[in-house]
């Protein structure tokens, strides 16, 4: 693969319509696809959308085929958006020189409507194909011209052919519109709550002073429960302590107590020692036992002094401080753990809602400032359009001149509205004067489906010096015209193809004659299903392919020798 100008350099297409296998070589410059009624060549145009991202149906399937597929390979700028994109996706791009690359896309459609793609080499979302359609293809046909009838598509047209100096300000006007929108929104929002609001941050102090009142802490819940059960039980305690304690080290002189019996058995064991070493080490346990019991007593005995003479008095102020936290769990959440956390929001909302009135306040004023500066920027971007308006005007006019218009002209209307859009406060509309004196109407109800094919051309010739394409693809724009106004046409996207590629599909010799690439798509028939594929034409192939679209006949001395003049007139330029 060598380097080329961007642009599609083929398109492959299996199992679309009547295309059983064929193979569009492209590459720059001018392509005129044509055939007979009936051979397919609106399948190459299907299949270009199915790579754009088009919606996919089965119903485009071959007969008996079990799958479409559509691929194309591009010739790319190496960096830039396109670049960047498939590299967004996890694709990789094949660099074949001069700062160029090349972009592998595929498609498939599966007769139960599964389908797949695949951009240079990693299967992707169909989104992305249509985010990548935007820089590489614009393509023009009878949906394209039912979209330049809208509002929307004629600004975007003439945004275009403002070019960078409008697109700066819409940039900085549509930041700040959009931030405009949201303040305002949270403004309104603020003041139709403010009542409600005031009322909460009331129910909220009310809850936090409460809560503050009794100061819960954390864990202090359990801590009081189970000083609860203690105080509830010390008499039980208490017995059970002074019994242990007793058993231990009577408090009664000669009494018989454990502290004794251990002292008087290290001492028998002591005495036996050096006769038996076994001896000695049971009186070393012996007297380990001994000094713990010894401990044990004593921990008894401060444990017993320890405990409250005043239990009752004392378990009374516990569960008051236990109702107390109960009450709060019951109003503010199930757990101690949940008051808290209850109590920390509600702080945190108060203070927002505390600052309404200088949120408010704040909010009044960037509102007030944002509106100020978005108008400032829909006047600059109204001034803009209003220039580039009567540039465009002027300048499609003149296309309009050759193509067998020369009486028509076309005017681009922008009207300034009070509200402020997305887009600034300009509504934009083109329309057409048949004729000097005539009352401009727009271009959707003045214009005829012919009048509509030439006004786009002359906006995409026009369009291509201040905003290029790298593929035009036009689907019959040459509908409703012929004679010398097709010759014209054919003149444009030649003159076009001279910046971009452009792919005609087109019936009339007149536009074919001015390709530097003829395409043929080829009907056949096995005698039960019909199959086209596609030549390139040179030579005599192309001069009977034009005779056959001058006269319908491919044999015709007549029709060959116009067929020719016709090409030697192109080729003149």
């Amino acid at each position: 693969m060598t380097a080329g100008r961007p642009g599609i350099e083929e398109i492959t297409i299996r199992g679309i319509g009547v295309i059983e296998d064929a193979v569009l070589p492209l590459g720059p410059g001018f392509t005129a696809l044509t055939g007979e009624t009936g051979a397919g060549k609106t399948m190459v145009v299907t299949a270009l959308g199915l790579l754009l991202g088009g919606r996919a149906d089965s119903g485009v399937l071959r007969a008996g085929a079990d799958r479409a597929v559509a691929e194309a390979r591009w010739i790319v700028p190496e960096h830039g958006r396109v670049a960047d994109r498939v590299d967004d996706a996890g694709g990789e791009l094949e660099p074949i020189g001069d700062g160029t690359a090349e972009l592998l896309v595929s498609r498939s459609l599966s007769a139960e409507g599964r389908s797949r793609v695949a951009v240079a080499g990693r299967s992707v979302p169909v989104g992305v194909l249509q985010e990548l359609g935007e820089d590489l293809v614009a393509v023009h046909g009878q949906s394209e011209q039912l979209r330049l009838k809208s509002p929307a598509a004629q600004r975007e047209l003439l945004d275009r052919f403002a070019g960078a100096d409008l697109a700066g300000v819409l940039e900085q006007y549509t930041g700040v519109h959009r931030r405009f929108l949201a303040d305002r929104a949270e403004l309104e929002r603020l003041t139709a709550e403010q009542d409600a609001r005031v009322a909460e941050a009331g129910e909220l102090r009310t809850a936090l002073a409460e809560i503050e009142g009794v100061a819960p802490q954390p864990g202090e819940d359990a801590e009081l429960a189970a000083l609860s059960d203690r105080l509830s039980a010390q008499d039980e305690l208490r017995v059970a302590a002074a019994t242990a304690h007793e058993a231990l080290s009577a408090d009664d002189v000669g009494a018989l107590d454990a502290l004794s019996l251990l002292v008087e058995a290290r001492r028998a064991l002591e005495r036996a020692a050096p006769i038996d070493p076994a001896i000695a080490v049971i009186a070393e346990s012996v007297a380990t036992l001994s000094s713990l019991a010894a401990d044990a007593s004593a921990e008894l005995a401060s444990y017993l002094a320890g405990l409250d003479p005043d239990a009752p008095a004392r378990l009374e102020v516990v569960q008051q401080r236990i109702n107390e936290l109960a009450v709060l769990m019951r109003r503010y959440g199930p757990s101690l753990d949940d008051v808290l956390a209850s109590a920390e929001t509600s702080g945190l909302r108060l203070l927002e809602l505390d600052a309404d009135p200088d949120r408010i306040e704040s909010l009044a004023e960037q509102v007030a400032e944002d509106e100020r500066l978005a108008v400032e920027l829909a006047d600059r971007m109204s001034a803009l359009r209003r220039d580039a308006a009567e540039r465009l005007g002027t300048a499609v006019t003149a296309e309009l001149a050759d193509l067998a218009m020369a009486t028509a002209a076309v005017l681009v209307d922008v009207t300034s509205r009070d509200d402020l859009t997305a887009t600034g406060r300009d509504a934009v509309q083109l329309l057409l004067q048949a004729y000097p004196g005539a009352e401009p109407r727009p271009i959707a109800r003045g214009a005829s489906g012919g009048e509509l094919s030439r006004v786009m051309l002359a906006l995409e010739v026009v369009l291509a010096g201040t905003d290029p394409v790298p593929t035009f693809v036009f689907d019959e724009v040459d509908a409703g015209i012929g004679g010398g106004a097709a010759i014209e046409v054919g003149k444009r996207l030649a003159r076009l193809a001279s910046t971009s590629q452009v792919i005609a599909v087109t019936h009339l010799a007149q536009v074919a004659a001015f390709a530097t690439n003829h395409l043929k798509v080829l009907k056949g028939s096995d005698g039960g299903v019909t199959s086209s594929t596609v030549e390139r034409l040179t030579g005599e192939d192309r001069v009977a392919e034009m005779a056959r679209l001058l006269s319908g006949l491919t044999t015709s001395d007549s029709a060959l020798a116009h067929a020719r003049e016709l090409l030697e007139l192109a080729a003149a330029g």
